[in-house]
């Protein structure tokens, strides 16, 4: 199946499914679009019991697209930037230290808390997993994919949540940022892997972490000035124009990041940030207006709403290679991950909101909301799927935790996190 025939029938699952779930689900969109695709994906795997061939056809149809390019270099800057400038720039700029202190410590926490007990529960001879061979770092790289948010789910659930602005733009930012310092994890510890541990120094880890967020959030610093300047030139006057600008600008940064090894995630975030901003109208007039025309927020927010759409129903399909790989002994160790991940989850939002309280005002059970409002998504199975085969059978099981965590995040905490808010 080519690339015309694969766009072809995501999108028409897409009609279909939103349909049914406006109709008779009503559930949040994303949540009830990855439902029925997850339903599909059981459907197709029962018919398999009785029709292998159907099933097989199935299968290599979902492995001959590489969900990692398809979403990290194709889908994740598209959407980023989308999520970036849908969020209130000057409420982010007074609360920053305490988005970057959430996004940098939650991250690094969860990484090696989560890393670390996973480490130990294969270890353990009840769980007859230790001859899957996962190292430390394996189980590190693990917690690193699985640590940050996925702010692509994040804010699609969080604009319909009417939290208090300040609350909204904590939890938007904190989510756009820990991704960022996440995938540069994940790339440092990578590099670990494929070099060896013994190989490795400290200079090089530090130099390849610099580069890629330094790199990352320059790029993205310099790209955003010039075009907040362009399109301030333009002056909204041709909003066809604008639109053709920031596409190209996202599609330029990602592939400046990729060639220099920067972080094309931070570099998408920052340059929306940059564009997203008020310019002075006129200086013999009073008031200010955004940097760019409203036609060119509508069109990113469908362009976002349709790229959710189909990054949901692929999240629901890949279920399918994961559970022809299922092991039973897996079970016990995915709950026991979950529970992991969550508490990990919550110490790293606690503890900096704890220390900043000292400082600032935070509304009432703001580490519950953000904690539970964690969700993960199609970025940590791209990442999971990006591990190299030298992992062994210990990839299969990465995988699995890693499903079963964005689920879990996805269908119970998604769907419970309005009640808590309320």
């Amino acid at each position: 199946m080519d690339v015309l025939q694969l766009s072809t029938v995501l999108l028409l699952l897409a009609s279909l499914f939103s349909i049914i779930n406006l109709r008779i689900l009503k559930l949040p969109q994303t949540i009830g679009l990855m439902v029925l695709a997850i339903g599909l994906s059981f459907f197709i795997l029962a018919i398999g019991l009785f029709f292998p061939s159907i099933l097989n056809s199935v299968s290599s149809i979902i492995k001959s697209f590489d969900f990692e390019i398809l979403l990290i270099d194709i889908m994740l800057p598209f959407l980023l930037f989308a999520g970036a400038i849908s969020v209130n720039v000057h409420e982010l700029l007074k609360d920053k230290v305490t988005i970057l202190l959430l996004a940098t410590f939650g991250v690094l926490f969860s990484t090696f808390a989560v890393g670390t007990g996973v480490y130990w529960l294969i270890e353990q001879p009840i769980f007859n997993l230790n001859t899957l061979g996962l190292s430390y770092v394996d189980c590190l790289l693990f917690g690193s994919l699985i640590a940050p948010t996925d702010p692509i789910a994040v804010l699609a659930m969080v604009k319909k949540m009417n939290l208090s602005l300040t609350t909204e733009t904590r939890i938007a930012g904190e989510s756009l940022f820990n991704d960022g310092i996440g995938v540069v994890i994940f790339l440092t510890l990578l590099s670990v892997k494929k070099l060896g541990i013994e190989n490795v120094t400290a200079e090089s880890i530090g130099s390849l972490f610099a580069t890629e967020i330094i790199g990352g959030i320059a790029l993205g610093a310099l790209i955003g000035f010039l075009g907040l300047k362009l399109v301030k030139y333009i002056e909204n006057e041709h909003i066809e124009l604008e639109v053709l600008i920031t596409l190209s600008l996202v599609l330029m940064v990602s592939i400046v990041s990729k060639q220099f090894h920067f972080s094309g995630v931070l570099g998408v975030v920052v340059m929306g940030l940059f564009l997203n901003q008020n310019i002075d109208v006129d200086k013999n007039e009073v008031g200010v207006q955004k940097a760019m025309g409203e036609y060119v927020y509508k069109f990113w927010h469908l362009l976002d709403e349709t790229l959710n759409a189909v990054l949901f129903i692929l999240i629901g399909l890949e279920i399918i290679p994961i559970v022809q790989n299922f092991d039973s002994s897996y079970l016990l160790v995915s709950i026991l991950t979950i529970v992991l991940v969550v508490v990990s989850r919550g110490i790293g939002v606690w503890t900096p909101i704890k220390f900043l309280s000292f400082f600032k005002t935070f509304e009432k059970r703001t580490a519950l909301i953000i904690t539970w409002g964690g969700l993960r998504g199609g970025l940590s199975i791209a990442l999971a799927l990006n591990l190299p085969d030298n992992i062994g059978e210990g990839k299969n099981l990465i995988l699995f935790l890693t499903y079963i965590v964005v689920l879990f995040t996805i269908l119970v905490q998604g769907l419970t996190l309005k009640k808590i808010v309320k």
